[in-house]
């Protein structure tokens, strides 16, 4: 995409925006799938000055991964201390976090990794609905293909508008797009070992329909509400009535999806009596309204489309 401005200035009569390199910790690296091998132009000791260094998305297991890369942590504080700035796709964020550059800022990643990207970084104002942030200078983007509405955030900010709409359009790429929430699968976070809570989690999946309140949770577990809230939110990173009505949207989302029934009827389905609550609720989770999302993603009207 880069390239792609740097002809477009070219066509234009007009010198390249971009001077584009390719940056690692040795000369020749392995895709861990042996699909490909990289051969970066430069090796990070080499590297004198840069303005904008774009970490890739970094995938399998992180730990392993800041091992394998360690040298390139004390590399990303030096340059961004003189004054580059710095753009992470995806689960990249993570080895961006691991610098202590994100420490106090908000930034996204991947939503599928958010609760663990919230245990390893506290320190860090994780915002895992938003396709892109930006703060003193660096820039994160969360899922998959988000990265490119980063990109073209980027070359808003370095060529101008009018070249970011033109890229938009070469690459048929949503350029006011803000929101990653559409994407979220919930799928409840039940990677800790609070078995109390995960009792109480299993209760509100099979019961989404019902009325659940705090109380009742509380007391089939035998412990005190106040006790219980504090453990839930500790184990789940969500409150109690977030966690619930998270259930209920996921719910309402898959009758949206496959059933042919009217926003009503999901809406009572899952436990709502009320149009304007059950709306209010579905768009802060989701960032659209239940017809909206119903008509996105609905089976038998993609069908329509697509004939």
């Amino acid at each position: 995409m880069l390239s792609w401005v740097n002809e477009f200035f070219e066509q234009d009569g007009q010198d390249p925006l971009f001077h584009l390199q390719l940056v690692g910790l040795s000369g020749s690296v392995t895709q861990p799938g042996g699909f490909f091998v990289a051969h970066p132009e430069l090796l990070l000791d080499e590297v004198t000055h840069t303005d904008l260094i774009i970490l890739p998305a970094i995938h399998g297991e992180f730990q392993y991964n800041l091992n394998m890369n360690a040298e390139l942590i004390p590399w990303l504080v030096k340059h961004y201390r003189k004054g580059a700035e710095i753009a992470s796709f995806c689960i990249g964020t993570f080895m961006l976090a691991a610098t202590g550059l994100l420490d106090g800022k908000p930034c996204s990643t991947h939503w599928q990794f958010a609760n663990e990207f919230r245990k390893l970084f506290p320190e860090t104002q994780l915002m895992d609905h938003k396709i892109l942030t930006e703060a003193e200078g660096i820039y994160t983007s969360g899922g998959a293909y988000s990265f490119t509405n980063l990109v073209i955030y980027l070359i808003e900010k370095y060529a101008g508008r009018d070249v970011a709409v033109n890229a938009a359009k070469a690459f048929m790429i949503d350029i006011d797009r803000t929101r990653q929430s559409p994407f979220i699968i919930f799928a409840g976070q039940k990677a800790h070992q609070d078995q109390v809570i995960l009792n109480a989690q299993d209760y509100i999946e099979r019961n989404f329909s019902e009325k659940i309140t705090i109380e009742e949770l509380a007391g089939m577990v035998r412990i005190g509400r106040r006790t219980f809230e504090r453990r839930f939110k500790r184990a789940t990173s969500n409150t109690v009535a977030e966690y619930i009505q998270r259930v209920k949207m996921e719910a309402a989302k898959k009758q949206l999806e496959t059933e042919q029934k009217t926003v009503s009827e999901v809406m009572y389905d899952v436990g709502y009596n009320d149009v304007k609550a059950f709306r209010d609720v579905f768009r802060k989770i989701t960032g659209m309204s239940p017809l909206g999302y119903r008509n996105k993603y609905y089976k038998e009207i993609m069908l329509e489309r697509v004939n």
